[in-house]
């Protein structure tokens, strides 16, 4: 079954609209340039009410709140099971994010993947038992560098090949997926995950509920048809 995730939480009612669609996990954005940045005290009034079974993930780009020590406060705040981040491909990031003892979730910019640049051999080695999955956004990395949350969507067909040699990870497809277009993402990818934010809000931040359960029911009876 497709994992699936709902992003850019920033109240307990879009959050709970998720949970009762069928997510399995919702997110919460912890970049002060987002519109949808949330406080670790806010984020953790939301997760303390939510089932144990749905994952509570935490996204994080490189710095920008801080360093571990910090990320490990709001991960404690916010009661995250799991951190999303924006990192280099580097060993010391990976050791450093993998003490945080919650899930890791490795977020690249598609066009790296689209470039061939996944990693050194012994950064595959080493991620590969400490990254739950790699998440396929449609940012980019260039001077007017955009991590993620565009909105547009990247060329499924061209990644596809690339990701085929990559076996050894889990992927999560997100950018610009909305619920008419993921069953093509996922027949393309075959992702272990997808992930959205925008395709299924009503405005930056808060979240449209018919879009939300039609995102998981396109998700879902996909699944149903494949099994």
């Amino acid at each position: 079954m497709t994992w699936v995730k709902i992003c850019g939480m920033t109240n307990l009612e879009d959050a709970l609209v998720a949970v009762e669609a069928g997510a399995d996990a919702v997110g919460f954005v912890f970049h002060p340039e987002s519109p949808r940045n949330i406080r670790p005290e806010a984020a953790g009034e939301i997760t303390g009410r939510l089932p144990s079974e749905v994952e509570k993930i935490g996204v994080f780009v490189g710095d920008r709140v801080g360093g571990i020590e910090t990320k490990k406060r709001i991960a404690h705040q916010a009661r995250l099971t799991g951190i999303q981040a924006y990192v280099q491909a580097s060993l010391r990031s990976l050791s450093e994010l993998g003490s945080l003892n919650v899930k890791l979730f490795v977020a690249w910019p598609a066009e790296r993947v689209l470039k061939g640049c996944v990693g050194g051999f012994r950064w595959r080695c080493e991620a590969k038992e400490k990254v739950s999955a790699i998440l396929l956004d449609s940012g980019n990395s260039g001077k007017a560098s955009r991590p993620g949350g565009t909105g547009r969507t990247f060329d499924w067909t061209k990644a596809a090949v690339v990701l085929e040699r990559l076996e050894e990870f889990r992927f999560i497809v997100a950018g610009g997926l909305r619920p008419d277009n993921v069953r093509a993402a996922i027949e393309i990818l075959h992702p272990w995950g997808v992930d959205v934010v925008s395709g299924v809000e009503a405005s930056p931040g808060k979240k449209d509920p018919e879009k939300v359960r039609a995102f998981v029911r396109a998700v879902r009876e996909y699944d149903r048809r494949a099994s």
